[in-house]
């Protein structure tokens, strides 16, 4: 990939505190135009990124990931199918603020991340991470979580009724719901297998605002008790988000 001019690669080390040489750049630079720019944090293999660039050709879309070797599927796909509007950038998404100015985005998804269930600040859904958003992301831009784990839709649905973010979509059975979208005729390797085993999928989509005095939920949560991605092994625990909190009887 690293002949690939649509992908772009730092960690640490590279970027030494400075900022990503694209950063506030990416319409004008590397787009050439002023059209939304969409995030797909996590991106994977990139098919979500590459199958929401075909939909939206007036939308740009850039998938970011560390693992260059899943993400070298989509980063070919968007290459053999002369997408203009699609990128890739390998980097750790704890250092996304270094790659997009203020106000740069318009739109993130998060598509089967991975649900964190023993670190709240590791969830893409934090408020941790949700504050790391706003740096880049418009005023009223929109966050759109797809997931398979109801431990992580439960934790998220919760945070957004905490901090009263306001809900344009939540469904907790998508396909057997009567949402219509073009955005189902998408679906990634992971949710394709989790349908293909008859898991419901889960949609989420909010409005990100600064609402000052951030709030984590303090419910219990029974933690998934299937492989999925990620998680390596059966956990049939139930655990308190808040990351200073015991388990229950402890």
């Amino acid at each position: 990939m690293a002949r690939y001019e649509h992908v772009f690669e730092a960690d640490y080390s590279d970027l030494k505190g400075e900022s990503f040489f694209m950063k506030g750049k990416w319409g004008k630079e590397f787009f050439k135009n002023d059209n939304p720019i969409v995030l797909e944090l996590g991106c994977g293999k990139g098919e979500y990124s590459v199958g929401l660039a075909e939909l939206f050709p007036n939308k740009n879309f850039i998938g970011i990931d560390i693992k260059g070797a899943r993400m070298h599927t989509g980063a070919t796909e968007a290459l053999e199918k002369k997408l203009l509007n699609v990128a890739f950038v390998r980097t750790r998404i704890e250092f996304i603020n270094a790659f997009f100015e203020q106000g740069e985005v318009d739109e993130i998804w998060l598509t089967f991340p991975d649900p964190q269930m023993k670190k709240v600040t590791k969830r893409l859904t934090s408020t941790y991470f949700l504050q790391r958003y706003l740096k880049f992301i418009k005023s009223k831009g929109l966050i759109h979580l797809k997931t398979d784990s109801n431990f992580l839709y439960t934790y998220t649905n919760e945070m957004v009724k905490e901090n009263a973010f306001k809900v344009n979509v939540n469904e907790t059975d998508l396909y057997n719901s009567d949402f219509q979208d073009e955005i189902l005729t998408i679906q990634t390797y992971y949710e394709r297998k989790w349908l293909g085993q008859g898991l419901a999928i889960k949609y989420l989509q909010f409005e990100l605002v600064d609402v000052g005095d951030w709030k984590e939920p303090e419910i219990e949560i029974e933690y998934d008790d299937y492989h999925s991605v990620g998680r390596g092994v059966k956990i049939k625990e139930s655990i308190l988000t808040q990351p200073q909190a015991k388990k229950k009887g402890k």
